[in-house]
């Protein structure tokens, strides 16, 4: 009976799983078909026709003289250049190639639908993990992110697996899952170099209070060192430097810009600091200089105002948390962007003070939030990367709900 019981329950989640799945890519179609990019622009269109005509993941930052400028990519995180490349391999004509890219995105974002379901399941009710699996499903901006061509999508998809791996990790420590939370969590920095400090974070919470072995923690961190090695070895054979991108320098520059207002900051070149520029030697450095000398105009910029610094810090934080009024971005302001994102933003926060603090796996999610919003409030913040703290967000506002109806259950009982 028991395991009667178990496969009927077992299969009643799948059902569920892969109605979310369709329902979230069905809504997503119209979407890419109404919104969706058309072609591949700027920076992608540069990597991929490299890679296609020249064989080499490189960045042209003059966009002359190819054979002579033609270095290795530094620039661009490498994972979602080499995942939008891929789809070449089908022979595809352009409009149909730029929609299978889509399509493959809107699929993506609704496995992480059922991905962030299971998740939800830790904390809440079937009831409640369902109604913010579909909000989350039908938020405007995650709906909208997969009709673009950026890696957004595809971080958003990957970040989400992670949690709902670590969170497997922490109760089973089986190899499978010791290999996937290793894996993927290699693929992110592949996307985004800062990923590595949320997998020590991730790693160092899981020690002092899971008490995983060090065993454990050491294999994972070898794991991912080896899926990024191809592309770190290349770096640091070519470069002469252990880094996967060099753009630290440069996104730090423009969010602490002097004339920088809002989280996208500013990207405004004086002519003395393009004077500075075009005397950066044009060799396979010029990348790594370029950021170098960024980095150092931003630290300069900080040292001269340190309060004025500390202000937009602080202002780039709540603009993050809750909606940015000085967005150069005139469809920023659509009713439809806003209103979700200001109201969730408010709610969760209540939720972080309403969570059970003797949870661990909240207070996870809890250090996790606080420390993306950190590292993105000390760069230009773009506002898809809204995305990353979205499902975070929602289930701080599932807390609320959660607390709502069990005080309205204990007045009932009085």
């Amino acid at each position: 009976m028991f395991l009667k019981n178990y496969h009927y329950l077992k299969n009643k989640e799948i059902y569920l799983l892969t109605l979310l799945i369709l329902f979230s890519f069905f809504i997503r179609v119209p979407v890419i078909f109404l919104y969706g990019d058309i072609a591949l622009e700027n920076e992608w269109l540069i990597l991929v026709n490299n890679l296609t005509n020249h064989g080499i993941l490189a960045f042209d930052y003059h966009d002359q003289n190819l054979a002579k400028y033609l270095f290795p990519n530094l620039y661009m995180p490498p994972l979602y250049a080499y995942y939008v490349y891929v789809f070449l391999a089908f022979g595809l004509e352009s409009q149909n190639y730029i929609l299978t890219i889509l399509f493959s995105q809107a699929l993506l974002a609704s496995i992480s639908v059922a991905i962030f379901y299971k998740i939800s399941k830790l904390f809440f009710s079937k009831t409640i993990s369902l109604s913010i699996s579909l909000l989350y499903s039908l938020f405007p901006l995650h709906v909208y992110a997969c009709s673009q061509i950026s890696s957004i999508s595809l971080q958003t998809f990957l970040t989400i697996l992670f949690i709902y791996l670590f969170f497997q990790f922490i109760e089973k420590k089986t190899s499978l899952i010791v290999f996937s939370v290793a894996f993927v969590g290699g693929l992110i920095i592949l996307l985004r170099q800062e990923f590595v400090a949320v997998l020590v974070l991730s790693l160092l919470y899981a020690f002092i209070f899971y008490k995983i072995r060090v065993k454990e923690i050491f294999l994972i961190l070898l794991i991912s060192l080896i899926t990024i090695s191809p592309y770190l070895i290349r770096n640091i054979v070519v470069f002469e430097t252990f880094t996967i991108t060099k753009t630290t320098g440069y996104n730090f520059w423009k969010g602490s810009h002097p004339d920088a207002k809002g989280l996208e900051g500013s990207e405004i070149i004086s002519d003395n600091l393009q004077k500075k520029i075009d005397k950066i030697p044009k060799d396979k450095f010029y990348g790594l200089n370029f950021d170098n000398l960024f980095l150092n105009e931003a630290i300069k910029n900080i040292k001269s105002d340190p309060t004025r610094y500390l202000t937009l810090f602080i202002k780039k934080a709540l603009s993050f948390l809750f909606i940015d009024i000085n967005s150069p971005n005139p469809n920023y302001y659509n009713p439809f962007h806003y209103i979700p994102v200001l109201l969730l933003g408010i709610i969760a926060l209540i939720g972080i003070g309403l969570s059970d603090k003797k949870s661990y796996k909240l207070n996870y999610l809890i250090l996790l939030f606080f420390f993306y919003v950190f590292i993105f409030s000390t760069v230009s913040i773009l506002p898809r990367y809204k995305l990353i703290i979205l499902p975070l967000q929602i289930i701080f506002t599932a807390v609320v709900i959660k607390s709502f109806k069990e005080l309205i259950s204990r007045h009932k009982k009085n």
